[in-house]
């Protein structure tokens, strides 16, 4: 296509204004009382999107697309978080155009940003569905923002009680599988799988776009 050229990962990470709705947003977060969703988020799930691509056989270019979509997935929090995938959507629809990414990538990866919100959104392609596995398995400590304990809510407690996390794509038996080790004290394995149910089902979704089972094992009992 004409006036269009292929825009690596690379040159997004290095794009001053994705960075700053990405940390703009995450500010609007912390004072709401969310999780971390800053820089760093953003490389995990791009490279864990990327991940799962690439153990599952596809090809470079959607592998890219992935690492594109998970980096810039947040960045309409920095609008609001209610419907932040919608708006994060248009708002990398109009960069990615800008910068002339060829207008079937931007499609994919504002797809994949505007499906990735278990409220509104499902896996509709592999970029999509990778996007959303690496997102909602982001299960972490260190992204609890709040500093006391006591001002913790359901979601703080599983992130902050989240002591290691593993996900593995087994390629030759179809599956992908989120290993869990959770701090019982904090959190209860019931509990995780109550508060996280319809990120998990999403999760499953996801999976089956890929041709895969989606597996969690937290505590080393297997949840779904």
């Amino acid at each position: 296509m004409a006036g269009t050229e292929k825009i690596s990962y690379k040159q997004i990470r290095k794009n001053e204004e994705i960075n700053l709705l990405i940390e703009k947003g995450n500010r609007v977060l912390k004072v709401l009382g969310y999780t971390d969703h800053s820089r760093k988020h953003a490389a995990k799930v791009a490279e864990t999107a990327a991940m799962i691509l690439q153990d599952l056989g596809y090809g470079e270019h959607q592998i890219e697309l992935s690492r594109i979509a998970g980096y810039m997935h947040d960045i309409g929090n920095s609008i609001n978080r209610h419907d932040h995938a919608h708006s994060g959507a248009l708002l990398a629809y109009q960069i990615l155009k800008d910068m002339k990414m060829p207008l079937e990538d931007v499609l994919t990866v504002t797809t994949a940003i505007g499906n990735h919100d278990e409220q509104t959104g499902t896996a509709v392609d592999v970029v999509s569905a990778a996007l959303i596995l690496a997102d909602k398995t982001d299960v972490r400590r260190n992204r609890v923002q709040k500093q006391v304990i006591a001002n913790f809510d359901a979601h703080d407690r599983v992130n902050y009680a989240a002591l290691a996390v593993d996900l593995s794509v087994k390629k030759e038996k179809n599956t992908i599988q989120m290993n869990l080790e959770l701090d019982d004290a904090m959190c209860t394995v019931m509990d995780y799988f109550e508060i996280f149910l319809e990120r998990m089902m999403m999760c499953r979704r996801a999976a089956e776009v890929l041709g895969c089972k989606f597996k969690l094992v937290a505590n080393g009992s297997k949840l779904c």
